[in-house]
């Protein structure tokens, strides 16, 4: 039986564990704030991602930052860093890595060495991941879900923490394929990237254009995210908050009994399990930092539209009648009122 001695030195060490984590939060913003001006919320979303241990779909136009800023995060967590430039002509060897046959100058003898490709790093930014071909989605997917890549039958582990933050066009169609949709529900994120104000437009004018060049610096390391990941977890969530995520997630599927009449008429398919753990986690990661120890309304509500825009399959009547997945998102939070005990 544990005493209370005990009991208060594991909550001054629960305590400890939690002001670093929102000290290194709070210097992560420091520095990608000396090189990315705005975008609040993708940031905020980008960081939950990390600190959830998800991946993050970033979507967004040309010249907005995007590898810019993947780039920036992955250098003030102290990760290795991994670009891939997704073309149509992509093999899924040039991401995984292949077997070459390398001959002992010694011995005289070959052998089967193993090159690793540059899915082997903490932080992946697949750049136009919409631009390859399914073939070399597939090795994306299972890199993505199980941690892992098979080469010529041999499986291997990818370092830890893993992340990948993909990028695509949502204009430019041409020569792009339709991620499939398993590969989506596999991001934790789908984060909507739009332009700046123009007062932030004329800081990155004046930022870009000087002779400065701004370096930051590492603010944590790959085992103290990974223990912050394991404190996100502990964060608790009230069973009634509990419940309306999956009520919530259930809504969105047509055939599903609570799901309104707007659900029915205009989606094919909703949400999955996975998208009520991924709520339930982000908002865990959310509250604490914002120096909450328990999740509460506002969490769920403020990540259900990146968490599920990208789950939900509109029908031919939604697009006829040029309703898109935000829209159903927000009407389904207006149909289903807060919890009684929230």
């Amino acid at each position: 039986m544990e005493t209370t001695v005990e009991l208060n030195a594991d909550a001054t060490q629960l305590q400890q564990r939690i002001e670093r984590f929102q000290t290194v939060r709070e210097g992560i913003l420091a520095q990608v704030r000396q090189v990315i001006v705005g975008q609040d919320e993708v940031l905020d979303q980008i960081l939950i991602a990390l600190f959830v241990g998800g991946h993050c779909l970033i979507t967004g136009m040309p010249g907005t930052a995007k590898t810019l800023m993947v780039r920036t995060i992955a250098e003030t967590l102290g990760l290795s860093f991994r670009r891939i430039q997704f073309t149509p002509d992509l093999m899924p060897s040039d991401i995984t890595g292949t077997d070459i046959i390398e001959e002992d100058v010694t011995t005289g003898h070959r052998k089967w060495t193993f090159v690793e490709g540059p899915i082997f790093g903490n932080v992946v930014l697949a750049d136009e991941i919409n631009r390859t071909p399914p073939k070399t989605q597939a090795a994306m997917l299972e890199a993505m879900q199980e941690r892992s890549c098979t080469v010529r039958g041999h499986v291997y582990n990818l370092p830890a923490p893993f992340f990948v933050l993909a990028t695509q066009n949502p204009i430019e169609l041409e020569g792009t394929y339709p991620l499939p949709e398993a590969q989506l529900d596999r991001f934790l994120f789908n984060t909507l990237l739009d332009y700046l104000s123009a007062s932030d437009e004329l800081k990155v004018v004046d930022l870009t254009t000087a002779t400065k060049v701004v370096k930051v610096s590492a603010v944590t390391s790959a085992e103290e995210l990974l223990e912050f990941q394991q404190l996100v977890r502990m964060v608790p969530i009230g069973e009634s908050l509990a419940r309306y995520v999956v009520d919530l997630v259930r809504a969105t599927r047509h055939k599903s009994a609570n799901a309104p009449d707007f659900v029915k008429k205009y989606v094919n398919y909703g949400g999955s399990i996975r998208a009520a753990q991924f709520i339930v986690l982000a908002a865990k990661a959310r509250a604490l930092s914002r120096r909450r120890y328990h999740v509460t309304y506002d969490d769920i509500t403020a990540l259900v539209l990146p968490v599920l825009r990208h789950r939900i399959l509109l029908n031919f009547h939604a697009e006829s009648e040029r309703i898109d997945t935000d829209e159903i998102l927000q009407r389904l939070l207006a149909h289903m009122p807060p919890p009684r005990e929230v």
